[in-house]
């Protein structure tokens, strides 16, 4: 088991890091922002979910599989950034000037869930901080590795949970103060596309 000044390091740690805003924390406001405060949930859960199954890859090895392979990195790197800026292109498409009156109906949360799983899960990028990140922390002298990844990865995705929720309340609140106005209607949907596409690009861009 993992002794108790280990796992109050780990939490101030990883607490400085999920409340720092990255593209996780971005895609929850955007969709917050654009669909409402229980989108936003949906979408920081999704992205939970999605961290719960990079910890169970860091678990089995699939991400020392993905550190070693230059071509498995780069095919679930460039499949992560295309569908991304998929999501961005379509976001630009919808709500176009002449259907202020209209708009389209929000994303319902269900569908930013699965989005948001399959968006994190694409990530390479957080596979390979698991992989490098959780380890530290381990300490075989204390009991089976992998039940304290477990551990490590539990508490992880649950504090990225509260502070994506955090953000999602936030921005959910102030998209429905801004929606009141027209010319936020207007261009909100292409500023959210504007925000997937820009962090597709920044994920197809990154080094290993």
């Amino acid at each position: 088991m993992i002794d108790h000044a280990t796992l109050i390091t780990y939490v101030l740690i990883v607490l400085g890091f999920v409340f720092i805003p990255g593209p996780a924390t971005l895609l929850t406001m955007a969709r917050a922002a654009s669909s409402g405060t229980k989108v936003g949930i949906a979408t920081g859960a999704g992205i939970a979910a999605g961290d719960v199954i990079h910890t169970s890859m860091a678990i089995i090895g699939l991400s020392a599989i993905i550190a070693t392979s230059a071509l498995l990195f780069s095919v679930i790197k460039y499949a992560g950034a295309a569908y991304l800026i998929y999501l961005g292109i379509r976001a630009l498409m919808e709500n176009g000037p002449g259907e202020l009156t209209k708009c389209t109906p929000p994303i319902s949360a269900g569908r930013a869930f699965r989005q948001a799983i399959l968006t994190e899960v694409l990530n390479p990028k957080t596979a390979l901080f698991f992989l490098a990140f959780l380890p530290q922390f381990v300490h075989p002298e204390h009991g089976a590795t992998a039940l304290q990844l477990a551990i490590l990865g539990i508490v992880f995705v649950l504090l990225g949970l509260v502070s994506t929720i955090v953000f999602a309340v936030g921005a959910g609140r102030l998209g429905n103060l801004l929606r009141r106005h027209p010319a936020v209607v207007r261009w909100q949907g292409k500023v959210v596309g504007v925000i997937y596409c820009a962090v597709g690009v920044r994920l197809a861009l990154q080094e290993r």
